[in-house]
């Protein structure tokens, strides 16, 4: 008898080695641009905004901050070391790549949360955390990011034969409670959601969206923007 796995889906994580510097600098920048208000809102969001969470415009990785750019290359330098590996690339094949992206920073307090979604325009989504801010004991869940289980009809009929399979064939949806400089990658259509946050500091994330294409290919959603080859 043989049992195997199948329709397995990717999940990448990565730590920056030494991040409480960085994450310090990225909070005071944040909090300061949301002080500021409308001027770095996201204006137009595609979903519905909950209290008690804040999100920014989606241009993030386009500042200058030098902060800001640090985490860019830490995230961007992940990313394309997995889609070389996951895909079987070579570095011939990833130089004749273009990427483009977007990118936000969420500021979450309490009792603040993020509505089940994904991002059917994207391959690839990225969540860093910032500060993974407090947590009360008595809430286990409270801001975990929540990543549904893809099979969605899987549990339509449940009994004894298959309501205690092992966890990587189980229908259950997988929580993931972020550290501090903590990177975690997914495929962009994995529907995902924030938790209700109960702690009295702020959480605070960064998130983004990839996508890619040939180098000479046209196509009006890309600018020239070359792969970073520092990878």
């Amino acid at each position: 008898m043989k049992i195997q796995s199948l329709f397995a889906v990717p999940l990448v994580t990565a730590n920056l080695p030494d991040c409480s510097a960085l994450n310090a600098q990225l909070k005071e920048l944040f909090l300061r641009r949301e002080a500021e208000g409308e001027r770095w809102r996201n204006r137009a969001p595609t979903m519905d905004i909950p209290k008690g969470l804040f999100e920014s415009n989606f241009d993030l990785f386009t500042w200058p901050d030098a902060g800001v750019q640090a985490l860019h290359d830490f995230c961007m330098g992940v990313l394309l070391r997995s889609v070389a590996e996951l895909n079987q690339y070579t570095l011939a094949e990833m130089r004749g790549l273009e990427m483009q992206n977007h990118c936000w920073f969420h500021i979450t307090r309490r009792e603040g949360r993020f509505h089940s979604h994904n991002h059917p325009m994207a391959s690839w989504s990225g969540v860093y955390c910032v500060s993974a801010g407090s947590h009360d004991a008595d809430k286990p869940d409270s801001g975990v990011l929540h990543i549904q289980n893809p099979h969605q009809f899987a549990n339509m009929f449940l009994d004894q034969g298959n309501g205690r399979l092992t966890s990587v064939f189980s229908s259950r949806g997988t929580n993931v409670r972020l550290q501090d400089g903590q990177l975690i990658l997914f495929p962009s259509w994995l529907f995902h959601e924030v938790l209700p946050y109960y702690g009295d500091s702020e959480r605070i994330t960064v998130a983004f969206n990839c996508w890619f294409r040939p180098r000479n290919a046209t196509d009006g959603r890309f600018g020239n923007q070359p792969l970073p080859l520092h990878w």
